[in-house]
């Protein structure tokens, strides 16, 4: 699990101080101008600068053609730029500090799970949020914030260790506590949500020990965690999405996962994902690897 997509585009830069220095000009340069005039400026320069040299445009076509194959061509070139753009705009938004968070905090949440979600919080009640790398999901964490809940996160250190402050301290802006992926970090995350608190997942990675569940109708390698931490621990389960609108957000809490098993729970959550892509296609990250149909094939 990571919050949003800053560490998908950070994995690119290990290991290449070229990259490294590009990535901190993408993120720092354009913050010297006006929030608005920003986030479609890195949303372009991500687009038709980052994305071609980092193989982004393949990656989202090779997806693309796994799981939409009859998508037509027009509309795959399409996603081929809007897919990075939206991940540029969305790095702009998390780097933007309060600016962003007073936009957030002007943006009503919505949807069937609000009281669910309002009642665990007033009962103390263990709360796991999940979504996926979709619309900008820090936007969605930044709004249960203001919302009033303590809601904590795992995050994917960085290599370089200047990235990894940056990120670590963007994310920490909106909404702490985050801790860095690894035992110690999920150690603290447990111990933080049995306190009543909220944590937030995001599940739309391949996992190689995970269970081969669906996705797109093809099978997605999918972590149980976040259902087995519910059962565990009784807490509600809910999939949050921060739903890019214009130049604000649509933030959306669904109907809490019922309880059953974690298979069948996480299923659920997939399936939930799954709509909310297919309804906006240019909002997920197609940039990442979520179907590894070589490694399926050699073990089947």
């Amino acid at each position: 699990m990571r919050t949003g997509g800053t560490a998908q585009v950070a994995k690119a830069q290990d290991g290449n101080p070229w990259t490294r220095r590009a990535i901190l000009a993408l993120l720092e340069v354009p913050r010297l101008l006006p929030y608005r005039m920003r986030l479609p400026v890195i949303g372009w320069l991500m687009a038709y600068v980052f994305a071609p040299l980092a193989g982004y445009r393949r990656r989202v076509r090779d997806n693309l053609h796994y799981v939409l194959p009859d998508l037509p061509e027009r509309e795959v070139r399409r996603l081929c730029r809007a897919v990075p753009a939206n991940t540029g705009r969305m790095l702009a938004e998390i780097t933007s500090g309060q600016r962003f968070i007073d936009e957030i905090a002007r943006t009503p949440m919505q949807g069937p799970g609000l009281p669910a979600l309002d009642a665990a919080r007033a009962a103390r009640r263990p709360i796991v949020i999940v979504s996926g790398h979709f619309g900008n999901f820090d936007a969605a964490r930044c709004a249960l914030a203001q919302r009033g809940h303590q809601i904590g996160a795992l995050y994917r250190p960085v290599d370089d260790p200047a990235l990894d402050r940056l990120f670590h301290d963007v994310l920490s802006r909106i909404a702490a506590p985050v801790f860095p992926r690894g035992r110690k970090g999920l150690g603290s995350m447990v111990k933080f949500l049995r306190k009543g608190n909220a944590v937030a997942i995001l599940l739309d990675q391949y996992v190689h020990e995970g269970t081969p569940l669906t996705f797109f109708g093809k099978a997605a390698r999918t972590s149980l965690s976040a259902a087995e931490m519910a059962l565990k621990y009784d807490a509600l389960l809910v999939p949050v999405y921060g739903i890019r609108r214009g130049h604000g957000f649509e933030i959306v809490a669904e109907a809490p996962v019922p309880h059953s098993d974690p298979a069948t729970m996480t299923q659920a959550i997939n399936d939930s994902l799954e709509a909310r892509v297919r309804a906006d296609l240019d909002q997920w990250l197609w940039i990442h690897r979520r179907w590894k149909p070589e490694l399926e094939a050699a073990q089947g």
